[in-house]
């Protein structure tokens, strides 16, 4: 479906169109369009079967979905994200493809750790690009105002809040970290009110939990920050104002380097508004 807009002849433009259109877009296409924004670089060089593979949709959704942005076909809109990487003096794929293959003389060790200090140098760079400053300014600024700031993320992405709980703590800024043993997290977070926050963080496959009380929040109107990986991530829906963090991988094993920078950025700056509004 071209509505007339011109076809986007680079990423950004293109992801920009995407984002404009994923709350019209068919269930299957939108499922694609997720797929494609979190992993481009997969995009970029699968085949149409491999990507239809993984994305969990037929290989003629592929097509509709190129023909929906104004494509003729998949491969003109694949062209895109090849192009994107060759804006890339080196690509970090064609690295971590040749540390998983080559070791080049090094110890299967030092080969491993190569891989995932280049993994973490791509998400680094890749959310250095992606966070606009007006979106971290407003996100300190909801954080700063908050009388108590909740810490919602379970699994891989706990280990991110349990140290923003650590660094408020240390700079004596009021929070509470979800992690209940209990089974009382729901009750812990309906004292949340207006004038708190939360900082909430999951990538997919996301967190069911964090998804439900992120949307319990945002439903009582407590401003959610949010760091998720895609537009089309259910907790994108219920935040106020969220990041795009989309890390990069080594063999599978997906880096939290980018995220971690992220989150310890929000903290640090958090807490200098709060000083500056205080003198």
């Amino acid at each position: 479906m071209d509505n007339g807009a011109p076809l986007p002849r680079d990423f950004d433009a293109l992801r920009t169109m995407i984002l404009d259109r994923r709350e019209v877009l068919p269930k299957r296409l939108a499922q694609i369009a997720a797929y494609a924004l979190s992993n481009p670089d997969e995009i970029a060089f699968g085949t149409a079967a491999s990507i239809a593979q993984t994305a969990g949709v037929q290989p003629s959704t592929l097509i509709r979905f190129a023909q929906h942005l104004g494509f003729d076909g998949f491969t003109s809109l694949q062209a895109v994200f090849r192009e994107r990487l060759r804006e890339r003096q080196v690509s970090y794929e064609e690295r971590l493809s040749a540390l998983r293959g080559d070791t080049h003389g090094l110890s299967k060790n030092r080969s491993i750790l190569n891989g995932f200090l280049t993994a973490a140098t791509h998400s680094v760079e890749t959310i250095s690009h992606n966070v606009e400053e007006d979106v971290l300014d407003r996100a300190v600024d909801i954080l700063a105002g908050a009388e108590t700031i909740y810490l919602l993320a379970r699994r891989r992405s706990y280990p991110i809040t349990a140290y923003m709980a650590y660094a408020f703590g240390k700079l004596k800024i009021r929070n509470q970290l979800i992690e209940s043993t209990a089974g009382i997290d729901p009750e812990i977070i309906s004292f949340a009110g207006q004038r708190d926050a939360a900082v909430a963080i999951s990538f997919s496959p996301y967190a069911s939990a964090t998804i439900e009380h992120a949307a319990a929040l945002s439903a009582r109107n407590v401003p959610v920050v949010a760091i998720t990986d895609s537009a089309f991530s259910p907790l994108a829906q219920s935040a106020t104002v969220w990041f795009e963090a989309a890390e990069g991988d080594f063999s599978g094993f997906r880096s939290l380097s980018g995220t971690m920078a992220l989150a310890m950025a929000l903290t640090v700056s958090v807490a200098e508004k709060r000083r500056n509004l205080n003198r």
